[in-house]
């Protein structure tokens, strides 16, 4: 087995990113790129970096018709394909991991991704992802959050390799504008598909366009095939969002219990539900839900976990609830839990505020 590797990517207009990810995926023995149509000097920097590089524009554009030309740019000694676009970027030593534990049996490779960082470069959202597969195994299906599906009558046989770490910096400037028709199409090619009508209701939360996306949430929710719970919770926390958008908080409040009925081991419902408290001023309730999400340990690695229930605000709001509560000391015990992660001058001021009440009280 030969364990030949090649990157492979689709492009446009992105030059800024092409030596960074250049110099991630250099490790590979093949590297191919289909530009789409470039106007900034990105095709021309593909081709001068030495990278097999063909240009394809589409009158109508697809992600997975896309994705699946550039697969015919893979030479056909490649034993292992490595999808990475060009605002990603791996960590060094990725391509001898992968071909010490790669066998002849694996047929798909998931690996741990950083989708986006916070401000002070912390990891935001982050998952295990799974666009490293077998040369010839595979199609790219979907007009948009495409994904690989098996086109061979053989088991898939998955690996972890969470040594391997892929990091994602996108351009906040580029559009995405034409997600929204391309899920309006997904759909209405495949009506039955639970991933992707949850992601169409989710691009109508984003567009604000609430009663749609409660209405699809709501579809996705009655499929058959809509049985992972994480994503379920989602569906019924976005829907309550949208409730919030439209000012009816009593339906906001039920699906949000809803969403904690669904997935009460992920401290995303409790973190709604006590933001939800919080803002109506009922803090007792609100310290009771952010306490019960502390319980939770255990972040799961999805793309559904929100790292803003991991980070310093629900410790915030809480010393805020306790404040209100008149207990002092849990305040001042709560607020030192944000600082650790995150020394905002608010809260440092915050934590002197708890500080001279405690005292206050105390004379």
């Amino acid at each position: 087995m030969n364990k030949k590797i090649c990157v492979y990517a689709i492009a446009k207009n992105e030059i800024k990113f092409v030596e960074r990810w250049y110099s991630s995926v250099k490790e590979a023995d093949y590297i191919c790129v289909l530009d789409t149509g470039s106007t900034d000097g990105t095709f021309e920097k593909l081709k001068e970096l030495g990278i097999i590089t063909e240009q394809k524009k589409y009158d109508t554009f697809r992600f997975d018709v896309a994705r699946n030309d550039s697969m015919s740019l893979i030479p056909t000694d490649t034993e292992i394909c490595v999808c990475v676009d060009i605002d990603e970027f791996f960590d060094v030593g990725w391509s001898k991991i992968l071909k010490e534990n790669w066998k002849e049996d694996t047929k798909r490779v998931r690996y741990r991704y950083t989708w986006n960082f916070k401000e002070d470069g912390s990891e935001g959202v982050v998952f295990m992802s799974d666009k490293i597969h077998k040369n010839g195994c595979f199609k790219w299906t979907h007009p948009v959050h495409e994904t690989l599906t098996p086109c061979i009558n053989q088991p898939i046989i998955t690996i972890d390799l969470p040594n391997i770490q892929l990091n994602h910096k996108a351009d906040p400037t580029k559009s995405r504008s034409n997600y929204l028709p391309l899920l309006e199409l997904s759909v209405k090619e495949n009506p039955e598909d639970d991933r992707n009508v949850h992601y169409l209701g989710r691009e109508y939360m984003f567009h604000g366009q609430y009663e749609k996306a409660i209405e699809t949430l709501k579809c996705h929710l009655s499929l058959k095939t809509s049985t992972w719970k994480d994503e379920r919770c989602a569906s019924l926390r976005y829907i309550a969002r949208c409730y919030g958008y439209l000012k009816d908080e009593e339906n906001q409040e039920k699906y949000l219990m809803l969403a904690l009925l669904e997935a009460d081991h992920i401290r995303e419902p409790y973190y709604e539900l006590g933001v939800l408290y919080y803002n109506q001023k009922n803090y007792l309730k609100s310290a009771t839900f952010f306490n019960e999400m502390f319980k939770i340990k255990d972040r799961y690695l999805s793309y559904i976990s929100d790292p803003v229930c991991w980070g310093s605000l629900p410790y915030d709001y809480l010393s805020i609830c306790y404040y209100e509560l008149g207990k002092y000391d849990e305040a001042i015990k709560t607020i030192n839990h944000a600082i650790l992660l995150n020394n905002d001058l608010r809260l440092l001021q915050n934590r002197e505020l708890f500080i001279k009440m405690k005292n206050q009280k105390n004379n």
